[in-house]
């Protein structure tokens, strides 16, 4: 972690705030003016800059500016003597992250650069991402396409709608579209819109500004200003809310947009790209979509196949997951018999590429042997006589995790994984979990939570045989909550009681 640096002609000020945030072991490094300050910006940034604003020569406002059109996302605290209205206008205007009047609490202040830090660390870790791009493996003639159309738009900033079906791998493809595009050295940011509950999907795609609703503290930075000069990655566009959906034809159409309760435009130099798994045709035709909004996104489609087109890509997958999957747990790779292979190559996985790493994942920790036979894997794939049925080990990681074995009609935990993993559904929770991280997806706990609260729900409805009332006091949570969950998730079949 960088320094936090310390910009105030007062000695006993700099002095104060190195000794208060050495205690909290934080780095700092401090300048008596705000030059001096500006000319070490040439070679080296900080976390946090704390900076006051009146100084001979060149002013903490100055500095602000200057800062803010080099490193937009650098958080900067204005401390002042003189707390008069004009200057703490000027300060958020020019973008401060906090304005702080002197004579100031040391331990309010060192709270308020911890807040400034937290905000910084998670910008980083958002605009860096991941260092490579996951690898799309693939020999299917119809992967060859994919493969072939990505070459085709590498050197273009056009807008691609990528379709296909759910874990058919659609965020890969984005991220290749990204890696061979004149905008690879900035920022790809993904998004899942569907993951995002209605009321904060608005200032998480355009920012908000201080005060713009209760709880907003300080003006944030959204995903559309997050991706500046890269791309920006929209999965599940068919699940966007309709009123959101003209905010984002707006910002397609002329490049700018607003942050909530901001005033003033903001320009966007960003290439979108989206996915969904729906057809936007027939959401148009149902009035769940915009037409000219489909036509927008609808530049360039770039059709995923299932994984039931390309089955001679299995095997091949089938290796890479179980390799990347040890290589995670710190374990020896496992291996497929040959029938067992031929077995996973004749299913129709329904959760397609997904489905499969969810599977590989599964045999990493269960399987109890290193080569692995049709026996060792789970009884709802053998017993299923290979139809895709596999709720365990589904697109859905959460559903998948809420099962256990069942024989004679009774209900079994799943064995202990080896080499310490947790037992049970906890251990592949946290493999899934590590998968994802891996991966370099982004949002991890929204999405399995959303996956985690949908098994749950769905599972309380089919006890209950879709009254949701008695669902949610079987669940232990409050009627109007269940009715909530069950509309922002999309669950069907629930029934007033």
């Amino acid at each position: 972690m960088k320094p936090i640096w310390i910009v105030d002609d007062d000695e006993s000020i700099r002095w104060v705030l190195e000794k208060a945030l050495a205690r909290e072991n934080l780095a700092t490094k401090s300048f008596a003016n705000a030059r001096d300050a500006i000319t070490a910006l040439e070679f080296d940034t900080p976390q946090v800059l704390v900076s006051d604003i009146r100084m001979p020569g060149a002013s903490g406002l100055e500095l602000l500016q200057t800062v803010k059109s080099r490193f937009p996302g650098l958080p900067v605290i204005i401390i002042t003597a003189f707390s008069d209205l004009d200057s703490a206008v000027a300060a958020f205007q020019g973008g401060a992250f906090e304005y702080l009047a002197k004579p100031f609490d040391i331990d309010k202040a060192v709270e308020l650069i911890r807040r400034a830090l937290d905000e910084s660390l998670r910008e980083t870790s958002v605009e860096s991402g991941p260092s490579e791009t996951p690898e799309i493996l693939g020999q299917a003639p119809a992967m060859q396409e994919v493969f072939r159309a990505i070459g085709r738009l590498s050197q273009s900033n056009v807008t691609v709608l990528i379709t296909g079906e759910s874990g058919s791998g659609k965020e890969l493809v984005a991220r290749a579209l990204h890696k061979h595009s004149p905008r690879a050295a900035q920022p790809f940011i993904a998004l899942n819109t569907a993951a995002i509950p209605k009321d904060l999907l608005e200032s998480e795609l355009f920012g908000h500004e201080r005060g713009a609703f209760t709880g907003a503290q300080t003006t944030r930075r959204g995903r559309f200003e997050q991706a500046e000069n890269g791309t920006l990655f929209l999965d599940e566009i068919g699940d966007m809310p309709f009123d959101l959906q003209t905010r984002l034809l707006r910002v397609l159409s002329d490049g700018h947009f607003y942050r909530v309760g901001g005033h003033q435009p903001m320009k966007a130099n960003v290439r979108v790209i989206t996915a969904t798994h729906q057809n936007l045709e027939q959401r148009v035709r149902d009035g769940l979509f915009r037409e000219d909004l489909y036509h927008r996104l609808n530049v360039i489609r770039l059709r995923l196949p299932s994984l039931r087109e390309r089955r001679e890509d299995i095997p091949i997958l089938v290796r890479h997951f179980l390799v990347q999957s040890a290589r995670q747990l710190g374990v020896e790779a496992k291996r497929m018999s040959e029938s067992t292979m031929q077995f996973l190559s004749g299913l129709d996985l329904p959760g397609n590429v997904r489905q499969l790493e969810n599977l590989c994942n599964w045999i990493t920790v269960m399987a109890p042997g290193q080569t692995v036979e049709i026996k060792d894997l789970p009884l709802e794939l053998t017993q299923g006589k290979g139809d895709g049925a596999a709720p365990a080990i589904s697109g859905e990681p959460a559903t998948a995790l809420a099962q256990g074995h069942t024989q004679g009609g009774q209900v079994f935990d799943v064995a202990a994984p080896a080499n310490g993993a947790p037992p049970g559904w906890i251990g592949l929770l946290e493999l899934q979990a590590a998968g994802m991280l891996g991966a370099g997806q982004q949002e991890v706990m929204a999405v399995l939570g959303r996956q985690f609260e949908s098994a749950l729900i769905k599972t309380a409805l089919k006890h209950t045989h879709g009254r949701k009332n008695d669902a949610a006091v079987r669940l232990g949570i409050g009627r109007n909550t269940i009715t909530r969950k069950i509309s922002e998730l999309g669950i069907d079949g629930a029934k007033d009681d």
